[in-house]
């Protein structure tokens, strides 16, 4: 299998699932999109992981790769219809290719926070109905389509996690190592986030 993993900034990246996939024999191709590469013919990758990155939606003009990520996201996932994965800044561009929208929040969720589970019958199923994940984050998805289901919530944040047909976004981290929240603190948005 051929996966396609989309990254805006070096040191965010798949983690731990970098090991599953590799014990798995899954060749990954990864596109530094902040360092303009290129994003490849989507016809021979059987799903695309797309990771989090400093930057937000709405900002076209400072990095216009993300208007070439998004439409490529609608083709992956809305006419293709494979599996994608987004994590974080990947959920939110999903949201948008498919129709939604990505609002600011109004209290950020910054820490290790709890999740609720509403919807056991997804990628979900077997886990505690309530868990803690990290999350790094001031802006939501919101107004998803009615084809879209929302499957974990927040206090802060309607939907920490949907779907869409074989689409999931996750604003929350499941993918973070020992090594993350050190090496994220260090990225001048991140940083500015934990001190506010």
């Amino acid at each position: 299998m051929n996966f396609l993993v989309l990254q805006h900034i070096n040191i965010e990246h798949p983690g731990i699932f970098l090991k599953f996939m590799k014990e798995d024999n899954i060749q990954i191709d990864t596109v530094e999109l902040d360092e303009n590469e290129k994003i490849p013919n989507l016809d021979k990758y059987d799903a695309m992981i797309v990771m989090g990155g400093p930057m937000d939606t709405w900002q076209e003009k400072t990095y216009p790769w993300l208007k070439i990520e998004k439409e490529n996201i609608y083709k992956f996932v809305s006419i293709k219809k494979k599996p994608y994965l987004g994590l974080c800044l990947g959920a939110q561009l999903l949201s948008e290719a498919i129709g939604g929208k990505v609002r600011k929040m109004k209290t950020p969720e910054i820490g290790v926070l709890d999740v609720s589970v509403n919807n056991n019958n997804s990628i979900f199923t077997g886990m505690d109905k309530n868990f803690k994940a990290l999350q790094w984050h001031s802006y939501e998805v919101c107004d998803l389509p009615v084809n879209t289901k929302i499957l974990a919530s927040s206090a802060a944040c309607k939907i920490q996690a949907f779907s869409s047909e074989r689409a999931f976004g996750l604003q929350f981290h499941v993918e973070q190592t020992e090594k993350t929240v050190p090496q994220w603190a260090c990225v001048p948005e991140y940083k500015s986030a934990l001190e506010n």
